[in-house]
């Protein structure tokens, strides 16, 4: 019967590791004691400042840069036979693979629920998720637009709307503002 195990990997070879696994089962004509390989990602999107000029004057624009974000650096997601040491074998001479996770001798599989979340995580791997740039409670000095100059307090995010409502000290009294993201900056 076929388990899910996780295997140990360098840092950041992690897709070369799981490339050259899927190459040696073939090779080695294996593919019977192997099920799938996975390097488990999950897809974000980060917003990238870039300053341009225009008429003379220094301005920033903003861009939407999709990326895959390892969720388990150093890791894999092996299913294979359980307890065959050929297949154990076979993992742990792919050169960037450390070990399996488990004991010295046995490596541990993982449990039902571990291998139902694993599944879930590929499901909503291509959908990409935006970074919040801000929390409740980060103070931050608005940089652009009618309010540049003022500072504050973030008292809610809306990640939907790329916006934060902030309170300011204006005239003396603190007032709730709503503000794009791309116009304020952590202090």
């Amino acid at each position: 019967m076929k388990k899910f195990y996780i295997v140990r990997t360098y840092t950041g070879r992690e897709k070369k590791a799981k490339e050259l696994l899927e190459k040696l089962i073939v090779e080695e004509n294996k593919q019977d004691l192997f099920g799938r390989i996975i390097v488990p990602m999950k897809k974000t999107a980060r917003w990238y400042k870039k300053k341009t000029k225009k008429a003379g004057k220094e301005e920033n624009e903003y861009q939407m840069i999709e990326e895959e974000r390892k969720l388990y650096p150093g890791y894999i997601v092996v299913e294979m036979e359980e307890d065959n040491e050929e297949a154990i074998k076979l993992v742990t001479s792919v050169p960037g693979v450390a070990h399996f996770l488990g004991t010295k001798n046995k490596p541990t599989p993982l449990s039902e629920e571990e291998v139902k979340m694993i599944e879930e995580i590929e499901k909503e791997k291509d959908a990409a998720v935006p970074e919040i740039p801000f929390s409740p409670g980060d103070h931050v000095r608005v940089v652009k637009g009618p309010f540049a100059g003022f500072s504050g307090t973030v008292e809610e995010v809306y990640p939907d709307r790329r916006r934060v409502r902030m309170t300011v000290t204006i005239f003396g009294r603190m007032t709730p503002i709503e503000i794009d993201f791309f116009e304020v900056e952590k202090i």
